[in-house]
This record gives structure tokens, sequence and C-alpha cells, in this order.
């Protein structure tokens, strides 16, 4: 890098060249900073004869390439200052906490008695209705609707704290 200035006068008058060819836009600084990136990852493979060619030059393109990019993005309707992309995965810690939740009630509904158990999974798992419920196993809707009390009384017991 001995070959490009260090001192400001230099850097201010690319910073001046750049608004000018782009036409005064007001980000020059940061095509200017994201050229000299471009520049020395292109210098570590190759020969630059005039590094502060290689910024202007580099800069304006990625100057025009943002320019139609905006422009894209408002024809589709989108504005280009707010475009974001969003993650919408939980965090790891939020994973790790639903995990350990997801292990407690798993060892809660071990705890209840295995017609609770598979009259409650049927009703929340397999969403099926008190009356096909009691038609399959045989109960009453009463039975059921007290087994579903059971276990979700049981259960919001045993979450607690959790």
């Amino acid at each position: 890098m001995d070959d490009i200035p260090r001192d400001a006068k230099f850097w201010t008058g690319l910073r001046k060249r750049i608004s000018v060819l782009t036409h005064g836009r007001n980000d020059s600084e940061d095509l200017l900073h994201t050229a000299y990136i471009r520049l020395e990852k292109y210098r570590a493979q190759h020969r630059v004869d005039s590094p502060a060619g290689f910024l202007v030059r580099t800069a304006i393109n990625i100057g025009v390439d943002n320019h139609r990019h905006a422009n894209y993005l408002s024809e589709e309707g989108i504005n280009a200052e707010t475009f974001e992309i969003i993650d919408d995965a939980p965090l790891q810690d939020e994973v790790i906490e639903a995990r350990e939740r997801l292990h407690r009630v798993e060892y809660g509904l071990a705890r209840l008695s295995p017609r609770t158990r598979e009259v409650f999974l049927m009703y929340r798992i397999d969403g099926l209705k008190y009356r096909e419920i009691a038609v399959q196993l045989g109960i009453s809707e009463s039975a059921v609707a007290k087994h579903i009390a059971k276990a979700a009384l049981f259960l919001t017991e045993w979450m607690e704290g959790w």
C-alpha cells in the first residue's frame, strides 16, 4: 500500500471527485470505502498500476449498481431505504429454553395415567373432538372431558415456574 498516499488531502480529493462523477451523491465516502476494500482484495492477486484510478472507477461502478438496485426496488414498490432482511428464526438461548420446556412437558406427560395421557394427546395433538375420542375409546364424552381437565390441570401445575 506504499503507492497510495496516507494524507487527508489525497482522500478528500478522491471523495470530491467521486461525488462529482456520481452527480453529487451524498454517499461518496461510503463508495470510496467499499472501493478501497475491493482494491485490497483485487491487489492480493493482481497488479494495479493506478490505485487512485481503480478506486475512483470502482466507486463510480458501485454507485451505479446501487442506483440501479434502488430503482428496481422502487419499481417493485419496495422502499430501498427501509429494505431489510428479517430473520424470524429464534435466538439460540430461546431454542435451548424451548427444548428444556418441551422435555419438562414430556416428563410431565409420562407421569399421567396411560388413559389420561392417551385422551389428552388425542385431543391436543391429533385434534380430535370429545365425541370422536369417546367413540374411538368406548367411553363417555363426560369421561373424555374429565381426562382432559385432569391432564391440563396437572401439566399447568407441573410447568408452573418454567
